[in-house]
């Protein structure tokens, strides 16, 4: 079982897992962290990731020992020698849903990881729906470091393993994936878990990190940690969990949480406020630091009521310094491409044009928003938000339209002033 060390060092690397549904990735995270990331009640009930799971894992290495067998998600080796293992790098592990209806909260997740692990079982054939909807998402997003986890080797015959190998390499070719590894594991029973991190350290580096421009932080979870009965005087004020995406955040430091909480002004209109708080604590995972920089999954917590935070209230916004974020826009541009076909569905759909009228639900960052879309080009299309997002000239955008009673993901685009 994975431990994370003494080091205080952040994580510097936020990877996603992601694939179809119960192809194993909860259990491949925690085969790597020693952490099961389904928390929620409706997730234990169910038996499925609903909403973004997170946990932090180590990579240590022992000199001692032979190629992959060095790697070791904690301080332990299989060898004889006098060698001590050291730790090489702690990551953040980003585990997405893989459910057809929770799409869009893959969508969201993707835009927080700098890599990602693509799990696919070997019982079943590929790809599945899921399977090629996230690789899609993935290259939508612009993730290009993969490494391809062919989970559950350990309850099919060596030829089935064989037949599923040569299925997935037929699936990623001509993708963004076609030269991604392919690593046979059983998550269950941690057989090969050292091949997969031998594999993140060769094919996922650590990015170059801006840490001079305002700093800006997507919130992909927020929450209320103060236990039912907790005392008046020992309240703690709510927290926003996400990614940094450049600049630095300190303790102490007054943000602004934007586009905010929604008010509803006289006369029914909708209006949504910026929040203003202190950062009161900076955690990731259990390891507390006075600043953060990008890389890894942070905790911010602040001086906020919980009552605002509790539930997931605040994912979709953004955290910066007063007056130095980007705009909040109720209604966006977005030069676009559809894909032929819809994905994420058995049968083929070819994907229509956008039509004027037409709803759309768009995600920008972690945020997730329907709009209406006013006007449409070739190649621009100009949408009226229900719910604003902040935005800048550039950001990515995932298209989806409903299909079918669900919402497909049929393009991509970037937003554009």
């Amino acid at each position: 079982m994975a431990i994370l060390s003494e080091d205080k060092r952040q994580p510097e690397l936020n990877i996603g897992v992601v694939g179809h549904v119960d192809h194993g990735k909860t259990t491949l995270v925690q085969a790597l962290t020693g952490i099961w990331t389904m928390r929620h009640s409706e997730e234990i009930k169910r038996g499925m990731t609903i909403k973004l799971g997170y946990a932090d894992g180590e990579v240590w290495e022992c000199e001692g020992c032979g190629y992959p067998e060095k790697y070791s998600p904690e301080p332990v080796c299989e060898c004889s020698s006098e060698a001590t293992p050291r730790l090489l790098r702690r990551v953040s592990y980003v585990d997405a849903p893989g459910h057809e209806i929770l799409m869009a909260t893959m969508l969201s997740g993707a835009a927080l990881m700098d890599g990602a692990i693509l799990v696919v079982a070997a019982n079943e054939p590929c790809p599945q729906p899921q399977t090629r909807e996230h690789l899609v998402a993935l290259e939508i997003i612009g993730i290009r470091n993969i490494v391809i986890v062919q989970n559950k080797v350990d309850v099919v015959s060596p030829e089935r393993a064989r037949e599923s190998y040569r299925e997935i390499k037929r699936f990623v070719e001509g993708t963004i994936a076609e030269e991604a590894p392919v690593i046979p594991v059983s998550a269950l029973k941690r057989a090969n878990i050292d091949a997969v991190l031998a594999a993140i350290q060769e094919y996922m580096p650590t990015p170059p990190r801006d840490l001079e421009s305002p700093p800006l932080m997507f919130i992909a979870r927020s929450f209320d940690v103060n236990k039912p009965g907790t005392p008046p005087e020992r309240l703690v004020g709510g927290v926003v969990g996400g990614a940094i995406m450049h600049g630095v955040f300190r303790v102490g430091d007054e943000v602004e949480i934007k586009p905010g909480l929604a008010v509803k002004r006289p006369g029914g209109r909708i209006e949504y406020v910026p929040l203003y708080t202190r950062i009161e604590s900076l955690r990731f995972g259990r390891i507390e630091v006075e600043e953060a920089k990008p890389g890894g999954l942070v905790a911010i917590g602040t001086s906020l009521d919980p009552s605002v935070t509790k539930s997931d209230n605040l994912v979709g916004n953004i955290v910066g310094r007063p007056g130095e974020t980007p705009p909040v826009l109720d209604e966006v541009t977005v030069e676009y491409s559809l894909l032929e076909r819809v994905v994420g569905m058995k049968e083929e759909v070819r994907v229509e044009p956008i039509r004027r009228g037409e709803m759309l639900m768009l995600t920008v960052g972690t945020a997730i928003t329907l709009g209406l879309a006013t006007s449409v080009s070739k190649d621009r299309v100009s949408i009226r938000l229900r719910r604003p997002i902040v935005g800048w000239d550039g950001a990515r955008v995932a298209i989806s339209r409903r299909i079918h009673g669900r919402w497909r993901l049929v393009g991509w685009g970037v937003l554009r002033e």
